[in-house]
């Protein structure tokens, strides 16, 4: 989940009203009872399609703009709006004022990429960068399309800086919900260490092949498609793989460092505010939205169930156990970078302490304050890109 992101509107209303449906049907009918479970399952394995407007654009001015506050737009560091419905795209800097009632605040704009800002509804961007790596770096980027068992995936292709052999190869792996241009922020650091970076797509993007049910899998399927990513890039010369993934990307690069066969060209693993366990995010959001402890245990029971595949709406059950990495961490080998707040609103940060403190040998955990989901970078791009570059060098 993002992922990008935390839950969007449209997702949240749908576990609110899975949670409503849970709390006045547990004593009603096992019937509406199930109906509830499944409902919550369902929210949280749909892709979110609608990207609805999340911020005002209060009043503009010279180079700063005035919003008002959300939980996205009080907190300091880089991000980006989202202009016309994705069409314009502008990178704002740190607050420079907020009044004394809470109700909005003025930032720094550092550029307009396109369209033009002015007075209205906007979205709020956690990347800071709105295009592909070309027009938001400056740097050479291929656009190409690697081969999946769904079809053909679309993909950035970054090569590192001057000197590099091109043969190691970073494969970064965007969160649930979220677009690609969440990973660019990794990429200047990571060509700047010799590797030529590789963002793909996977199932149920936007404007990709979808799966057979066209759900998210909690990386129990879309490992495969980073997997015919790893294999697109051995066919260009890689040799060495270093895999990166923020939120449930996260997820998606361990399954693949479990279950590929190319695993054993993985030499090291960067985790920014990963799912280690789906069944401690699937409880914190039950939680969250008061859905009934014993509706959001029969939720995961069902996606792991062959009877529970129908209400879901799932092609494969989903064993939520094979995605905890704390209780399988005598799996682990490879050596593993953690980057993850402890204010994170949307993944825990408990599952990456417990994972550390029990792998502190191979896991190296950086511990935020202050940053929401996948946010590190934004909220202290210097530590985040010095923490990387050690790892990565």
């Amino acid at each position: 989940m993002t992922t990008s992101t935390r839950l969007d509107s449209v997702t949240g209303r749908l576990i609110l009203r899975s949670a409503a449906i849970g709390a006045t049907t547990l004593a009603a009918s096992g019937v509406g009872f199930l109906a509830g479970a499944a409902a919550f399952a369902r929210a949280v394995l749909t892709p979110d399609r609608e990207r609805p407007d999340d911020v005002s654009i209060l009043a503009v001015g010279d180079g700063e703009v005035t919003l008002g506050a959300t939980p996205d737009t009080v907190i300091p560091g880089r991000y980006g709006l989202w202009l016309d419905g994705g069409r314009g795209h502008v990178r704002l800097g740190e607050i420079v004022a907020a009044d004394d009632n809470a109700r909005s605040v003025t930032r720094e704009v550092l550029g307009v990429d396109r369209g033009e800002l002015e007075v209205g509804p906007a979205r709020w961007n956690s990347y800071y960068y709105g295009d592909p790596p070309d027009r938001s770096l400056s740097v050479p980027t291929e656009l190409v399309n690697y081969p999946s068992e769904l079809g053909l995936m679309p993909a950035w292709v970054v090569p590192p800086a001057s000197g590099a052999s091109g043969e190691r190869w970073a494969v970064l792996v965007h969160g649930r919900g979220a677009r690609r241009e969440e990973t660019i922020r990794a990429i200047p650091t990571l060509r700047a260490s010799g590797w030529t970076c590789l963002t793909p797509s996977y199932r149920n993007d936007v404007g990709v092949p979808r799966g057979p049910d066209g759900r998210y899998s909690l990386g129990l399927a879309e490992w495969r498609d980073i997997e015919s990513a790893i294999r697109y890039a051995v066919g260009r010369g890689a040799q060495e793989i270093l895999l990166v993934g923020w939120s449930m990307g996260g997820a998606i690069v361990l399954q693949a460092l479990d279950r590929s066969e190319l695993a054993p060209l993985v030499s090291r693993v960067v985790l920014d505010a990963p799912v280690l366990d789906w069944g401690d995010v699937l409880a914190y959001h039950a939680r969250v939205h008061r859905v009934p402890a014993p509706l959001g245990s029969l939720s995961r029971t069902m996606m792991g169930r062959q009877w529970g595949k129908r209400l879901v709406g799932i092609h494969d059950v989903l064993d939520v156990a094979q995605t905890d990495w704390v209780s399988r961490c005598d799996e682990l080998s490879r050596p593993m970078l953690i980057l993850h707040s402890v204010d994170d609103d949307f993944v825990p940060v408990g599952p990456s302490q417990r994972l550390a403190a029990a792998r502190p040998e191979i896991v190296t955990l950086e511990e935020w304050q202050v940053a929401r989901h996948c946010k590190e970078w934004n909220t202290d791009a210097p530590r985040w890109e010095a923490a990387v570059r050690r790892f990565v060098s």
